[in-house]
């Protein structure tokens, strides 16, 4: 049974989409108290790989048993749902793994349209000047009308389409299995460039500025200077040889990449050059978010930690015992977060 899901409306503040933005920054614009309690927890029939979304006074996730949550109603889509929901104008956005992409009103449940590719889709939906963009299995990259579904362009890479594109002005960029990284204007969808990154890329890349951010599976954080369309700077741990899957969190001061290597790796975003490296007992897969002056990370043993920016060292933890490869959502002084057991948990301060 999934029990209703609702938030206090404390500020304007969302989590619409994975990464929480448009650039795919993994920063978080609300606070979270020092020590988190758990609000509630609630539970789906199988798992959850999916990132949930919130907005307004809803939480929005999809599960591995093919239906999307919510907070008054469920849809049943045709396949498990690892891809994170986008909420765009009042509609709920996703892929499922049997190819289908789905349009659901926000407030209702109710389909209101599909289209079908001819792969699977993990890529989770972003939008920008009014449309909708994603990836899928079949290698293409799909910009579609938001109220109607329509294609407007799709363009074909050379490998599969695992992470979110990201948004930087009027081009989305994508880092694909194909090991490029693709600038694509949004209006057109004609490809103005390509940067060569030497790697399959699973994760999403993170925009900052003139720059874009993104690890690889071999095992390389990336800083790529979108203006000079080539690689600012490449980042490898001299001992730890371990894939990036996860997606970078940046700010003007850190780039911050979970890796399969068991690390949180805080790096400078101008030289790449390492702050600090925070060591777990197990790998991540999970994309981390920066929420004030913490980070937070869940690893593959069920464990969430928060880790201060400054110095590397944790502060807070909370054992769950199952794995996490769905990333934490943060809006309205709450953190929001799914397991493999299919526990979606909210975290926040208790009323006293």
């Amino acid at each position: 049974m999934f029990f209703g899901i609702f938030l206090v409306s404390v500020q304007a503040e969302e989590w619409s989409r994975f990464r929480g933005d448009a650039q795919s920054t993994g920063v978080a614009n609300s606070s979270l108290p020092a020590e988190l309690d758990v609000l509630w927890r609630a539970q789906v029939e199988i798992g959850i790989e999916s990132t949930a979304a919130i907005w307004q006074d809803a939480v929005y996730v999809g599960g591995l048993d093919e239906k999307l949550y919510a907070f008054k109603w469920t849809y049943l889509a045709t396949g498990e749902i690892k891809s994170s929901p986008l909420v765009f104008e009042k509609t709920v956005f996703f892929g499922d793994g049997n190819g289908a992409f789905h349009a659901v009103d926000a407030q209702t449940g109710n389909a209101l349209w599909t289209f079908q590719t001819d792969g699977e889709i993990i890529s989770s939906a972003n939008a920008a000047e009014g449309r909708v963009l994603f990836g899928s299995y079949d290698q293409f990259l799909y910009c579609l009308a938001p109220d109607s579904g329509s294609l407007l362009w799709k363009i074909e890479t050379d490998g599969y389409i695992h992470g979110m594109p990201a948004i930087a002005q009027a081009h989305t960029l994508i880092a694909g299995c194909d090991g490029l990284l693709r600038v694509i204007d949004i209006a057109s969808g004609k490809e103005q460039s390509q940067i060569e990154l030497g790697a399959y890329v699973g994760a999403s890349a993170a925009v900052h500025q003139t720059r874009a951010y993104v690890g690889t599976y071999e095992s390389q954080v990336l800083g790529i200077d979108l203006t000079a369309k080539e690689i600012a700077w490449r980042y490898e741990h001299l001992q730890r040889k371990f894939p990036y899957f996860a997606s970078p969190s940046v700010t003007s001061e850190r780039v911050i990449v979970a890796g399969r290597d068991k690390m949180v790796h805080a790096l400078d975003p101008d030289t790449g050059d390492v702050l600090w490296t925070y060591t777990s007992r197990s790998r991540f897969e999970a994309s981390p978010v920066v929420v004030g002056n913490r980070v937070f990370a869940g690893t593959m043993d069920g464990k969430i930690v928060a880790i201060d920016l400054d110095t590397g060292e944790p502060d807070w933890e909370f054992v769950t015992g199952s794995e996490f490869v769905a990333s934490p959502s943060v809006a309205r002084e709450r953190l929001i977060i799914g397991t493999t057991d299919g526990t979606l948990y909210c975290f926040g301060k208790a009323e006293e």
